[in-house]
């Protein structure tokens, strides 16, 4: 996460970039909006191994189409009158490069405040030997393909659309891992990020909670606030345990409840019908007559193709396959792009941001010839997604793994409002 940092008492601020490298322990926390200011708590203990932190060039640079620019470009937090904002200006040294805004804090404080990249930046890291580096990017491609590991995947068009809308992200090793499982917490992160794009609902996800919401979700783990907020609206539960299991990988069957159940919630919110209509001719899958899942799965395979065969290829659903992280982007985009179309006058979800104005146009720099291609950012910033130890169950049952039945009355999605039961990822 990059950060306006204040220097002393003297009302400048400088760049700070953290990181987050283990959940066991909270690098930081987040409160307000315009700006989001930061609370650094990995001052207040030995943070090693835990956070990262770094506060001059030699930990970040710019890189442009693969090139590092940290020769040609120093970066710089300048104050406005009503904002902080994060600057790439060129080097004394350097002639005819124009400055380039790269982000702003989206209001003033002479605290600690979380700078927002503008849309056509992120933060990567070259890798070596397959192992991340620890310098820091602040990057900007013109690639079509958003990760190298994706060019040929079947769902690289809705993978490159479900980042652009930063519901999703790749790692800092420049990869996306596609093929990789989606944990529990992981979807839970995933749906509410994607929920904030969804037209006329608003909700709020705290960034913090005071207590765990199960025995092994640690009140400060990364994704805890989030699962507590899916908890309390009903759109993942525990085991019958009391666990939440939030590492453990979750299965297509399940991932197709909980977008069943977020997009209730978002259609409730919304002031619409929960239910959802169906938009196109169910598709007769030929393994889950006697699953749990089975009249969920249908359901959804009506609501604009969210559910489809395994690699959009024969008639079997596999409900109980760990969900991939490329087909898990294409689902929730699918999901979004149905609800924006129940919403007047929006653009479907696969249209990204503009890109703002205020950011200049870098003059053509020298390809080099050294570094791999640059690695797209993380979610959240910086935070690497966890990793899925545990495979779920061959054969989930709804009382362990599904979302509970609706609730007319809220349905939960992504950040903040209320919503109805689901099953658990």
């Amino acid at each position: 996460m990059l950060v306006a940092a204040p220097v002393g008492t003297s009302g400048i601020h400088q760049l700070l970039v953290l990181e987050q490298i283990s959940p066991d322990k909270q690098c930081w926390s987040e409160s307000g909006t315009n700006p989001v200011t930061i609370d650094p708590l990995l001052l207040k203990f030995d943070f090693t191994g835990l956070c990262g932190r770094s506060v001059d060039s030699n930990g970040y640079s710019i890189r442009i189409d693969g090139e590092d620019l940290g020769g040609r470009y120093l970066l710089q937090v300048r104050k406005t009158s009503t904002d902080l904002v994060l600057m790439g200006v060129p080097d004394s040294k350097a002639k005819g490069d124009q400055e380039i805004e790269l982000g702003r804090t989206n209001g003033y404080t002479a605290s600690f405040a979380k700078i927002i990249l503008h849309p056509e930046w992120r933060l990567t890291r070259r890798t070596f030997n397959k192992k991340p580096l620890g310098h820091v990017y602040i990057s900007k491609g013109l690639s079509g393909i958003p990760f190298p590991d994706v060019e040929n995947d079947i769902y690289l068009k809705e993978i490159r659309d479900a980042v652009a809308l930063k519901f999703i992200a790749g790692f800092q090793d420049d990869t996306f891992r596609p093929l990789d499982p989606l944990t529990r917490e992981q979807l839970v992160s995933m749906i509410l990020e994607a929920l904030k794009n969804v037209p006329g609902i608003n909700f709020q996800v705290p960034s913090q909670i005071s207590s765990s919401p199960y025995p092994d979700v640690a009140a400060n783990r990364w994704s805890a606030a989030k699962i507590a907020f899916a908890q309390t609206n009903n759109i993942v539960k525990g085991y019958p345990d009391g666990k939440f299991q939030p590492t453990r990988e979750v299965t297509r069957a399940e991932m197709m409840a909980v977008l069943k159940r977020a997009a209730e919630y978002a259609k409730s919110l919304a002031k619409l019908d929960p239910k959802l209509a169906s938009k196109q001719t169910a598709t007769n899958f030929t393994d889950i007559s006697t699953h749990w899942a089975a009249a969920v799965i249908t359901e959804m395979s009506s609501y604009c193709g969210v559910a489809s065969p395994l690699d959009e290829k024969g008639l079997a659903f596999t409900p109980n396959q760990s969900a991939k992280r490329n087909y898990a982007a294409a689902a929730t985009l699918r999901t979004l792009n149905c609800l924006k179309a129940e919403t007047p006058s929006t653009a479907p979800a696969g249209t990204p941001p503009a890109a703002p104005a205020t950011s200049p146009t870098l003059p053509p720099a020298t390809p080099s010839p050294t570094p791999p291609p640059a690695a797209p950012s993380v979610t959240p910033p910086l935070v690497p997604p966890a990793t899925s130890p545990a495979a779920p169950p061959t054969t989930p049952s709804p009382e362990s793994t599904e979302v509970a039945p609706p609730n007319p009355a809220k349905t939960s999605p992504p950040v903040p409002p209320a919503a109805p039961p689901t099953p658990t990822p």
